[in-house]
């Protein structure tokens, strides 16, 4: 019997029982039907549990039906997606970076700027150390190379200069000799162009020569020689140089003031002599009286420095001052000579305080005696328009190295007396 049609009675049977119960009141089907529902839902449920088993069973029959593409479909399709997915992350983070790394960039770019300015300023102090090294070293080379230049020029300009001094201490030498040469010449007093000039006009006139190409008589040549030697003569005789000598003690001329004499010791040929009133001692005239050239026929003044004044013969327009020492040729020792000497002049009335001589006195000449030159040395006074004096002194400040004593030879004074008689004033 089909279970559904017995539910069916089951139900109809129920029914009908339910109404009879009811009408009693209590009805006694009421537990049977529960008792019977209770088992159909147990057997429902066994009969689910069946139908569930079943459709398991179906389903594990039908997976194990399924053929190997579809699974293989089935694994790509998910891969696809899984892929897909993995790309969309992908681009996600990618814009996601791409907006966090714009400020990461920004900063990342100062700070390798900054970084490159700190590397372009240590090679800027690296390049300025090596420029600076190398400046010193190219600076120590050139100034090594000046100093050689230096050294270089200074021994050529040294050698140029001893070179040069040697040369110019020839030109001197010969330049004194000449000068010397000149000296003696012109101490000689020889005839001049103009006596020469005359003497052969004179001998023209005689010989009636017209043309001076033409020959000149033997005799003649002779005459006028023995004339010029006879002029030459006549010259040395009076007085050695042929001028007017003022100073002369024997034409009335006097010393009457001169420094400390030197006086030799006991036992010596020169003897002590007493001083007078006007404490001129007794042989300082020997210094207005002629030598003769011959040696210690002078007087001696202490020491290098000193001063001789001397009253002229008469009052003179001056014109010259000759200083006579010993000549070389017969000296023992010429360094007692005067060197450095200053002649001053002034007149003086025998009246006037000689305390006051020292307003009037001006300075007639400056000279140095040299002793390479002539014995008898003339020096001429510049001085233009100096006016008639009568009083010479001669200061000397040095002589030739003897510290002992000074030796004067002789002193003259050459000029002119002056036309007025009136301005003429003589003085025994």
């Amino acid at each position: 019997m089909n279970p559904k049609s017995s539910i069916l009675a089951d139900g109809g049977l129920s029914a009908m029982n339910n109404g009879n119960g009811i009408a009693n009141g209590n009805d006694p089907s009421h537990t049977i039907r529960r008792d019977y529902l209770l088992e159909r839902s147990r057997e429902l449920s066994q009969l689910r549990k069946g139908v569930q088993s079943s459709l398991q069973l179906k389903k594990s029959v039908h997976r194990r039906r399924r053929s190997w593409w579809s699974i293989l479909f089935t694994i790509l399709t998910r891969i696809v997606l899984i892929l897909a997915a993995l790309l969309y992350l992908g681009q996600f983070i990618t814009r996601c970076s791409t907006l966090a790394g714009r400020d990461t960039k920004s900063s990342f770019a100062l700070l390798d700027y900054e970084d490159r300015v700190s590397e372009v300023e240590n090679s800027l102090k690296i390049t300025s150390k090596m420029l600076q090294v190398q400046v010193e070293v190219i600076d120590k080379k050139i100034g090594n190379e000046i100093g050689i230049v230096k050294r270089e020029l200074q021994k050529q300009f040294q050698e140029k200069k001893s070179f040069i001094e040697m040369e110019l201490n020839q030109l001197e030498s010969r330049t004194d000799e000449l000068s010397k040469s000149l000296a003696d010449l012109e101490d000689r007093d020889l005839l001049t162009k103009g006596e020469l000039e005359k003497f052969w006009n004179e001998l023209k006139s005689k010989g009636n020569v017209d043309d001076i190409s033409k020959d000149v008589d033997l005799d003649e040549i002779m005459a006028m020689t023995k004339e010029i030697v006879e002029k030459e003569i006549d010259k040395h005789s009076a007085d050695g140089l042929g001028r007017v000598d003022y100073a002369l003690a024997s034409g009335g001329a006097k010393v009457v003031s001169h420094s400390e004499p030197y006086v030799y010791g006991k036992g010596s040929s020169w003897l002590a002599v007493a001083k007078g009133i006007s404490r001129v001692h007794s042989n300082a005239q020997k210094m207005l009286e002629p030598s003769f050239g011959e040696p210690g026929q002078c007087f001696p003044l202490q020491g290098s420095s000193g001063f001789v004044e001397i009253r002229l013969r008469t009052g003179i327009i001056p014109e010259a001052i000759t200083l006579e020492h010993v000549s070389k040729s017969v000296a023992y020792d010429r360094s007692s000579a005067p060197k450095d000497c200053r002649v001053s002049g002034w007149f003086e009335e025998p009246e006037d305080d000689p305390s006051a001589r020292i307003d009037k006195m001006f300075v007639l000449t400056d000279f140095s005696y040299d002793l390479e030159k002539s014995n008898a040395q003339t020096f001429a006074v510049p001085v233009i328009d100096s006016g008639i004096i009568n009083m010479v002194r001669l200061d000397f400040t040095s002589n030739h190295g003897n510290s002992a004593l000074t030796c004067i030879y002789r002193i003259r004074v050459h000029g002119y007396e002056p036309s007025s008689p009136a301005a003429i004033t003589t003085h025994a």
